[in-house]
């Protein structure tokens, strides 16, 4: 039996992707916490995020997650979820502009006022543009679910695992070495989303 810790720092419905989890990896060791040791000693790391982009680096600093994280985005499957995905970046322009954990080189910026409604919220297709293991058992051009108002810009397409359009194409899905991490929701987007947590639970790095 393998521990998959979430990462709880207040920030989103974290119950919602635990329960998610606990339906893929019934005899798993779920669990939901900001204790960092817990978090050292996971098997995996689940790192998921809602809201503004300056209240979840402030929350991640007052726990302390800050270093653990970066840990073990280098050391173990890594999984970031919507926010959980900004935050691996440099900088975004929320909140005036905010520094990420810097783990990934790039840019979060907001969508440009057009006539599509912000925050992008709904169902879209994602282009997978390598052939990754989180893939596994998913159509190209499947369906998943986002909510956000930023995206990451300037990413290198060294680590771009998918893509989909909102106006304009953008980065939705990132995978370097151990880590994955996803601008859309796998634990709000039915099958497919099932599909992708239990990829990442089973997933051999």
């Amino acid at each position: 039996m393998q521990t998959i810790a979430i990462i709880d720092y207040g920030m989103g419905n974290v119950r919602s992707v635990q329960k998610a989890i606990e339906h893929v990896a019934p005899n798993d060791n779920v669990i939901l916490t900001n204790n960092a040791d817990l978090i050292k000693q996971a098997d995996r790391i689940v790192f998921p995020g809602q809201g503004a982009m300056g209240a979840c680096m402030s929350a991640l600093n007052e726990h302390g997650l800050a270093d653990v994280i970066k840990q073990s985005a280098h050391e173990k499957p890594f999984l970031g979820i919507c926010l959980g995905l900004q935050l691996l970046f440099d900088h975004s322009q929320e909140n005036g502009g905010t520094e990420g954990l810097e783990i990934i080189s790039g840019n979060v910026i907001k969508f440009a006022k057009s006539d599509l409604k912000i925050p992008h919220m709904g169902w879209n297709t994602v282009k997978q543009t390598v052939d990754h293991p989180l893939w596994h058992n998913i159509d190209d051009n499947s369906r998943f679910y986002s909510v956000h108002s930023y995206y990451v810009e300037e990413v290198d397409a060294s680590v771009v695992s998918g893509t989909t359009n909102y106006g304009i194409d953008f980065t939705c899905a990132i995978a370097k070495d151990n880590m994955f991490a996803a601008q859309f929701h796998p634990e709000k987007s039915q099958h497919n989303g099932l599909q992708l947590l239990t990829n990442f639970v089973n997933w051999t790095v």
